[in-house]
């Protein structure tokens, strides 16, 4: 019998097969733990969550950061995910000459719906092999943030669920109060 093992590809390989057109195009795909994973379509509340998360920060902390949003992190040489929301140092180059590393990074953000399973595990355990500080899971169906803190080889040793009527600081900015609510999208719009 044969043994079937899948094929371990490293970042260089990834930017490589996607250079030659190999990786679907138009196709969100990610590398994690060597990896290459296609991500699901963005669902409406999804993206309304990215962009309200995103636009609360860029409002609250300004250029003392850079707040990306659907861009790639470089966590080791096999794993490069495409994360929904970064909170990063400023680099001067703008990050033009590479991705944020763990080191650069404050806060990692994924908006989940139909990857709520896969943010939860997968991934959590992936940012916290990497050293990332501070992991935060947007639940957009249940409307709970879930934190994720002190991040060792093991996984987080910090975990926390909040509701949607919480607050929350960051563990960088801890005068920056986050009103959990005003990350979600609006339950219903109201007329005037």
């Amino acid at each position: 019998m044969v043994a079937v093992r899948p094929r371990h590809f490293t970042v260089s390989e990834y930017h490589r097969m996607s250079e030659f057109g190999i990786l679907p195009s138009g196709g969100r795909t990610e590398l994690l733990n060597g990896q290459i994973v296609t991500m699901a379509a963005k669902g409406t509340a999804h993206s309304s969550a990215v962009l309200l998360t995103q636009d609360f920060f860029k409002e609250r902390l300004g250029r003392k950061v850079f707040v990306k949003s659907q861009d790639p992190i470089h966590l080791s040489d096999d794993s490069e995910p495409e994360t929904d929301l970064v909170i990063a140092i400023r680099d001067p180059l703008a990050y033009s000459t590479h991705h944020p590393t763990a080191t650069e990074v404050l806060l990692v953000i994924e908006v989940a719906d139909s990857s709520l399973k896969y943010d939860l595990k997968t991934k959590t355990l992936a940012y916290a092999k990497a050293g990332i500080s501070e992991y935060w899971v947007l639940d957009v169906l249940d409307r709970k943030l879930h934190v994720f803190r002190q991040p060792s080889e093991l996984g987080y040793q910090a975990q926390t669920i909040l509701a949607e009527t919480l607050d929350i600081t960051l563990l960088a900015f801890p005068d920056c109060i986050v009103a959990i609510r005003a990350l979600l999208p609006p339950t219903m719009l109201t007329k005037e």
